[in-house]
């Protein structure tokens, strides 16, 4: 996602009353309801007591969605070590990716952090502060099998009616190639377009679309025409000046690829493991 914004957009059940944040499920089996200090291992204060409050926009697998009634994902995971380190549970929010850009939940104090599958850019890093990278990410563009398009140059060429996320990087990739895509409020609607017939080509976050081919419909319906490499690496933010919780943030990532739990955490949600992802450098 990037420079530009956010991702999915979906309504769940019920709203809270601070901010309009929809609860969407607890990452973990405790039920504490937040309750106890405020003041976490290493002098990290919490929004609410007794639990790391985390920011996000769903459905945006492999990084979060909702399975079996429970947010899960590798964003969700990465996040759940920073709260074990913490020594609390992990609560998840589904929030309009919008707030991400400008960081309106962190700092209105609704959450802790935001981990929604986002690219690091010099604009956001004016409202809010990044972690360390912690994934490198590349755009893919998915057509229909024998559709006869090669590449993203091919699509301009043959003027395809073209498919992104909106206010996302991706988006803002194809209209600085001269495309005039249409805007999907969340990847779920992009791949619909695309099989209903919408639009004959989209580009979105290529892990997105290999979680979209693990499922064996979309494997034999569709193919990756082209893979982009946009120098794009995600990070999870937290309100600015907030140095302690940035810092539990890297630790947990650091520790986690030093012990082989990012590895195993990057093979069960994203695929097969790349080494040069274990150690990425801000770009």
């Amino acid at each position: 996602m990037n420079t530009l914004s956010g991702r999915r957009t979906r309504v769940l059940a019920a709203t809270t009353a601070t901010a309009g944040l929809l609860l969407v499920a607890a990452c973990t089996s405790s039920d504490d309801g937040g309750s106890g200090s405020k003041t976490a291992a290493g002098g990290v204060e919490l929004v609410k007591g007794g639990q790391l409050t985390t920011c996000t926009h769903l459905p945006y697998p492999p990084f979060q969605s909702e399975i079996d009634g429970k947010v899960q994902g590798f964003d969700v995971s990465l996040i759940d070590l920073v709260a074990k380190d913490l020594g609390v549970k992990q609560k998840v929010f589904d929030t309009p990716f919008e707030n991400f850009k400008t960081g309106a939940f962190l700092n209105s104090g609704d959450c802790d952090l935001a981990a929604a599958g986002m690219t690091i850019t010099e604009e956001r890093k004016k409202n809010v502060d990044f972690s360390d990278p912690y994934f490198d990410a590349t755009q893919a563009l998915l057509v229909a099998k024998g559709s006869g398009i090669s590449s993203l140059a091919d699509a301009k060429a043959k003027k395809v009616k073209l498919g992104a996320q909106a206010q996302t990087t991706g988006e803002d990739y194809v209209k600085g190639q001269g495309f005039d895509p249409v805007s999907f409020e969340s990847s779920d609607a992009v791949l619909n377009g695309l099989r209903a017939g919408q639009v004959k080509a989209v580009v979105i976050d290529y892990p997105v679309v290999q979680g979209w081919l693990k499922n064996k419909a979309n494997a034999d319906a569709f193919q990756v025409a082209d893979n982009i490499n946009t120098g794009e690496q995600y990070g999870f933010t937290v309100k600015k000046g907030n140095t302690k919780l940035l810092a539990a943030v890297n630790k947990a990532l650091a520790d986690a690829k030093a012990d082989g739990t990012y590895k195993k955490l990057y093979e069960q949600w994203i695929g097969p493991y790349d080494e040069s992802v274990a150690s990425p450098s801000a770009s």
